[in-house]
């Protein structure tokens, strides 16, 4: 074992200890389904960039991706369609509100503001949903196991249940945007499609290895498969960086300082350009909907191992 593979081991049984009895946080509410998982459940992993994958704690449990499926399908649009078609449909702003905060769409253009946020990743959803219609769960689930470098990924049905029972704020906001025409499709085959890739099933030691993937320029660091086009991933980092933790985006992007997105199942993605993925697994959220440990723990990992983008000297 190479010193620099002991010292990142080391850090991340040291921000599981550290972070295990933080107590704070709630389960959503809002989706039935995910206030019955266990809130002791913590777990941090690693996939750095040449293939060396370490985890601690409950790695290899199941969870939903819920948001941190958006990235990746994005990242889907991107390679099939190219920048300039997915952005005629969503922006890449900001949106200076609370996840659960009214729905929104930008002034002037009434286009969603990214496609990090709901509104943004139901459009995309509809663009990947038109190029076949037939057979669009399936590629997903195809496209994530090549992220992940896995068996086949599935999803979790009572989640997309109660998902497809309870969406209706993301029904609202469907029909508004095919009320301004950034949704072709049919609003409910549209939505059963995005409540589908939000219910994905994957371990934390899944996420660090997609975060890996985003990480070594599309390139899956234990397959070698080219996933995603070397060109685009730098538009998928750039959208993570600004607007993937709600309106925790830039404080978060102050004090870890890099590409992440976070789910209301407590997971959060993170991705070191060049260097390695890290994932964190943990139900409770605090108010901005983001996993109570899982800052704790990114935000410990950016300082012991010198992991902000806009670093100077230290280890890189």
């Amino acid at each position: 074992m190479s010193q620099r593979t002991a010292d990142l081991q080391a850090a991340l049984h040291d921000v599981h200890r550290r972070c295990a009895g933080l107590g704070a946080g709630s389960l959503p509410d809002y989706i039935p389904e995910l206030t019955k998982v266990d809130p002791a459940l913590f777990a941090v992993a690693c996939c750095t960039v040449d293939g060396a994958v370490q985890t601690v704690g409950d790695a290899d449990h199941q969870f939903t991706m819920q948001s941190v499926s958006k990235p990746f399908v994005y990242a889907m649009a991107l390679e099939a369609l190219g920048l300039e078609a997915v952005h005629r449909r969503v922006g890449v702003e900001p949106t200076g509100y609370a996840f659960y905060s009214m729905i929104r769409l930008q002034e002037g253009t009434n286009k969603p503001h990214n496609p990090m946020v709901n509104a943004g990743a139901i459009a995309v959803t509809d663009l990947i949903r038109a190029l076949n219609p037939d057979d669009a769960t399936e590629r997903i689930l195809a496209c994530f196991t090549r992220f992940a470098a896995r068996d086949r990924m599935t999803i979790d049905d009572a989640v997309y249940r109660s998902e497809r029972a309870t969406g209706d704020r993301n029904r609202a906001i469907a029909y508004l945007m095919r009320h301004f025409r950034l949704i072709d499709g049919p609003v409910p085959d549209t939505l059963d499609l995005y409540f589908q890739h939000c219910a994905i099933l994957a371990s934390c030691r899944d996420l660090a290895v997609m975060a890996a993937t985003l990480a070594n320029a599309g390139r899956n660091p234990l397959t070698g498969d080219q996933v995603l086009d070397v060109g685009l991933g730098q538009y998928v980092l750039t959208v993570m960086f600004v607007n993937g933790l709600y309106d925790y985006s830039g404080r978060f992007a102050f004090e870890v300082g890099v590409p992440a997105k976070s789910a209301v199942s407590g997971a959060i993605l993170a991705v070191v350009p060049g260097r390695m993925g890290l994932a964190v697994f943990s139900p409770p959220l605090d108010e901005g909907g983001n996993s109570v440990r899982g800052i704790a723990t990114l935000e410990y990992l950016s300082e012991r191992l010198g992991l902000h983008t806009f670093r100077s000297g230290g280890e890189r």
